[in-house]
């Protein structure tokens, strides 16, 4: 893609800061506009495995992040294009505040979720928390207008009100300004999902799904003006894109795939199918073998920490993974990292014995939060490219790094340039590391 193309009419659903409200509107608005038999389009706003599972369930459409930092302009622009094919509405659900970013360009931004809405032209709708106040909630949204150029604030949904009379001061303020009030979502903690520590429970693990979108989406069109927040979604566009291709790590892959290795991002996944590469699940925690016939074993993040025990169990994976690596790459990432390692102390203190094909030793009886976007530069040829490539992806854990013997797969720095000192591990045919790839560093 060359020219400048055309985009469904779209809205992002944002906030001056996480905790506010967006996942339960987003979701909410998605499952409900589903059920008026539109085809909502759902994207995510920077690095996040959790909600965009979600949003796929809501709508019944794949949901793909969008990340200006991490990911080459070709490659959103070809993403929003396709994947906004035959769809009525786009949703886009922001990630933390939207114009919170980090300080230093990276791709074709510097992460914020405003990029998106300046990159494509669709409007914002603002999700203020008004407890604790009413009219200064008007002052808080009026600092969103025209505090970037090309973002445009058409609404607002107000979220945990309290009487009719604190949602009138609110909404009197807000129409004085310009911004119309499409909602007011009372204090109700039935509505809300099951959190862990890296987010939200994934979609796969809560039970009763369904009925839980369901009361959801009841919630919002009983608070919201649906129909009139759809009449505030504009068309979009998309310019100067091209083709991004995304080199597979193999011909077939072996993809481990269940509730302790389920952080795969689904634009790497289509990736790599667009490719021409072959893409095999199989379940280490159902003690399943990687196919045989596969290139490359990929073990992705997840929650290895919450299933150690059936990990460390699981012989007949453990020793497959270990024939396969004596001829062929095996990679881990995050999660799929700690499970290569020796061994990995879970919350309440216990060693669990893992592959051991790597010399990684972790715990999680003190955890130590590690967050950010990472450029990665390859010091090795290994399954992730070619010595030299610059990855660009985040790191997001609370493991403790308690030995790592091996040589170090990467030359790691953070999102101001700055060196860090753990970059992953290799040994042989195989490699990890905590970095999560998202695209190739532009």
């Amino acid at each position: 893609m060359t020219d400048a193309l055309s985009l469904p009419s779209g809205l992002m659903i944002a906030a001056p800061r996480s905790g506010s409200g967006k996942t339960t509107v987003t979701l909410g608005l998605l499952r409900a506009l589903q059920r008026r038999g539109l085809n909502a389009q759902p994207f995510k706003c920077g690095p996040d495995y959790i909600d965009p599972a979600f949003h796929s369930v809501a709508s019944g459409r794949p949901s793909y992040n969008i990340d200006s930092w991490a990911m080459r302009w070709g490659l959103a622009a070809e993403l929003l294009f396709e994947a906004s094919l035959g769809a009525d509405i786009v949703i886009g659900e922001a990630l933390m505040g939207l114009f919170d970013g980090v300080s230093q360009r990276g791709c074709w931004g510097n992460g914020a979720s405003a990029d998106l809405a300046a990159a494509t032209g669709w409007p914002v709708i603002l999700v203020l928390d008004v407890s604790g106040q009413s009219q200064t909630a008007a002052a808080a949204a009026r600092g969103f207008q025209g505090f970037r150029d090309h973002v445009t604030i058409a609404g607002v949904i107000l979220n945990r009100t309290g009487s009719a009379r604190h949602v009138r001061f609110a909404s009197e303020a807000l129409e004085a300004i310009g911004l119309a009030v499409i909602g007011a979502l009372p204090r109700d903690t039935t509505v809300v999902l099951p959190e862990r520590h890296l987010g939200l429970v994934q979609a796969e693990e809560t039970a009763e799904i369904e009925s839980r979108l369901n009361v959801l989406a009841d919630f919002i069109e009983a608070n919201v003006d649906v129909a009139r927040l759809s009449k505030l979604a504009r068309p979009g566009s998309v310019a100067g894109g091209g083709q991004a291709n995304i080199r597979p790590p193999g011909q077939r892959i072996a993809l481990a795939r269940d509730a302790a290795f389920s952080f795969v991002y689904p634009h790497l996944l289509a990736g790599w199918r667009a490719a021409g590469a072959e893409i095999v699940p199989f379940s280490p925690l159902a003690d399943a073998a990687p196919d045989p016939d596969a290139d490359v074993v990929w073990l992705p993040g997840g929650y290895p920490e919450l299933h150690a025990g059936r990990l460390a169990s699981a012989h007949r994976f453990k020793s497959a993974i270990k024939e396969f690596a004596e001829t062929r790459p095996v990679h881990g990432e995050c999660g799929g990292y700690m499970a290569l390692g020796t061994g990995l102390v879970d919350a309440q203190g216990q060693r669990h014995e893992m592959i051991g094909l790597l010399g990684l030793e972790t715990s999680f009886a003190a955890r130590t939060l590690h967050l950010g976007y990472r450029k990665a530069e390859l010091l090795k040829a290994c399954a992730l490219g070619v010595r030299g490539d610059v990855l660009a992806g985040h790191e997001f854990h609370y493991a403790s790094v308690l030995s790592s013997p091996d040589d170090p797969l990467v030359k790691l720095q953070d999102s101001d340039g700055r060196p860090l000192a753990h970059g992953g591990s290799r040994r042989g045919w195989v490699t990890g590391s905590f970095f999560h790839l998202i695209d190739r560093g532009g």
